[in-house]
């Protein structure tokens, strides 16, 4: 069946008490709308309609060109936004389902029983709806109640503010996701009556339905938590425990231990591999990859970091990072943007590392700091010891090499080059260019045993430029 996807989303949002749209605001990692938007593309092969309306511009920014837009000016109703994709949709498909953009956990699996329901049944219903009955006493959601006839039948929704005591007892609620008949639709949606508060509501259409004698079909929603729509931050608060809740679950059963699901935090989109263990108070943000058989965590928060197998990380963050396989970090390390360990390397205590490489193997003792900076295999970098990068205008490269001992509380002012198998005695200030298998140290440090005194005070070539040199390095 040929179905169109319509999500209504021109609404302010005004309880959200915010600047941004209501629609936009974060969940587990995605704006709301992101999850609407990606159900409706799992549900047609037409590309959604949306209907913009408050922050129409932002919204366009962050939803992109998947979808078509339509323009509701003026707000008034759900009716009328529907009316505003007549134009769009008219003649083009057999039915036409629709979705809110502020209804983020719905799945595929309830609203594909909608339309399956609508699809099968004989004769075509003007109208398959989802519904909700909750047990007597429990919270409506500010949805709509569904009443019925004597044989049980549809014959319309209430809205919460136009009921009666007698209608607000009644525990079919109207969930607001509906599949219509396309031409039924469209004939009708234009000559719905306003409402009591100036709107054209589309939950009429079921009243008007019932009464030209068409079929409607009420199909039961399982999980109430699919219809939660967000009106306000305390409605988004639940619906980021109930979605980090079904991510956990889905996490365990690929195999992943949880040692506390309630305190683990994780994005929608985040992979991690079977027999990897998180511990508490872990956060997986972003664009995060973990391989198996790590251990990461307590209070560890990764960011768009990619973790190679059997790894362990410990109270630190990790953002815009890669790791090798077997690595170490922590407990309270730091890794930031472009900070790449390679297989087997260590990354002690209050370290800090920075658009840099660490070659494989090497060891970053604790409380240093590592920026701009290319090491290679076997370094040992010994506790306290700074790159030091940054002269107030321009960041500079630090280089070392293969096998180099870099010891506890030394300095090394960038631009400079540690040959391979280097060794630097503690304390030392590194100014210039250290050569291979060469021995330094004091403050400025100097070259002991390998090269002539008048090497040891010669600048770098300026000829040759940082990158070269950190070519020729990496390339050893």
């Amino acid at each position: 069946m040929n179905v169109a996807t319509v999500i209504l989303a021109a609404g302010q949002g005004t309880r959200m008490r915010s600047k941004l749209p209501k629609i936009l605001h974060p969940l587990r990692g995605q704006p709301m709308i992101d999850y609407t938007v990606n159900l409706a593309m799992q549900l047609s092969s037409q590309p959604p309609v949306l209907v913009v309306g408050h922050g129409a511009k932002l919204v366009h920014n962050q939803v992109g060109e998947c979808v078509r837009y339509v323009l509701q000016e003026t707000r008034l109703g759900t009716g009328h936004a529907l009316l505003q994709a007549q134009e769009l949709l008219q003649g083009r498909s057999e039915a036409v389902f629709v979705l809110y953009g502020d209804m983020p956990l719905l799945t595929p699996p309830t609203c594909s029983r909608v339309i399956e329901s609508f699809s099968q049944a004989t004769p075509t219903p003007a109208i398959a709806m989802l519904t909700l009955t909750i047990p007597e006493g429990a919270s409506s959601m500010g949805f709509g109640r569904v009443e019925r006839d004597a044989q049980g039948r549809v014959t319309g929704v209430v809205e919460e503010f136009q009921a009666t005591p007698e209608q607000l007892r009644l525990r079919e609620l109207n969930c607001g996701i509906y599949c219509f008949r396309a031409d039924w639709l469209w004939e009708r949606l234009p000559k719905l009556p306003i409402s009591s508060k100036g709107e054209y509501l589309l939950t009429d259409m079921v009243e008007v339905a019932a009464r030209e004698g068409e079929p409607i079909i009420a199909v039961p929603v399982d999980d109430p938590d699919d219809v939660l729509g967000i009106n306000d931050r305390i409605l988004l608060s639940q619906a980021e425990k109930i979605l980090q809740r079904r991510i956990n679950i889905e996490l365990m059963r690929g195999g992943v231990t949880l040692i506390d699901p309630d305190t683990t935090y994780v994005d929608v989109g985040v992979q991690v591999a079977p027999d990897t263990i998180i511990y508490p108070n872990t956060h997986l943000l972003g664009d995060t990859s973990i391989e198996d058989d790590c251990m990461i965590g307590p209070n560890v928060v990764l960011r768009n970091t990619t973790v190679g197998p059997r790894c362990r990380i410990v109270a630190s963050v990790l953002e815009e990072a890669s790791l090798g396989a077997d690595v170490t970090v922590g407990p309270f390390g730091h890794l930031r943007t472009d900070a790449r360990l390679d297989n087997g390397v260590h990354m002690g205590n209050f370290g800090e590392v920075k658009n840099s490489y660490l070659g494989p193997g090497t060891k970053m003792g604790h409380f240093s700091y590592v920026g701009d900076a290319t090491l290679g295999a076997r370094v040992n970098i010994g506790a306290g010891t700074v790159t030091c990068n940054f002269d107030g205008q321009r960041k500079h490269a630090t280089i070392i090499g293969d096998d180099v001992f870099v010891g506890s509380g030394t300095m090394l002012r960038a631009p400079v080059v540690v040959g391979a198998g280097a060794k630097i005695g503690a304390g030392s200030v590194v100014t210039h260019d250290v050569p291979a298998n060469g021995l330094v140290y004091g403050s400025p440090a100097r070259l002991h045993g390998l090269a002539r005194p008048d090497e040891v005070d010669a600048q770098p070539d300026d000829a040759v430029s940082l990158e070269e040199r950190a070519a020729g390095e990496q390339g050893k």
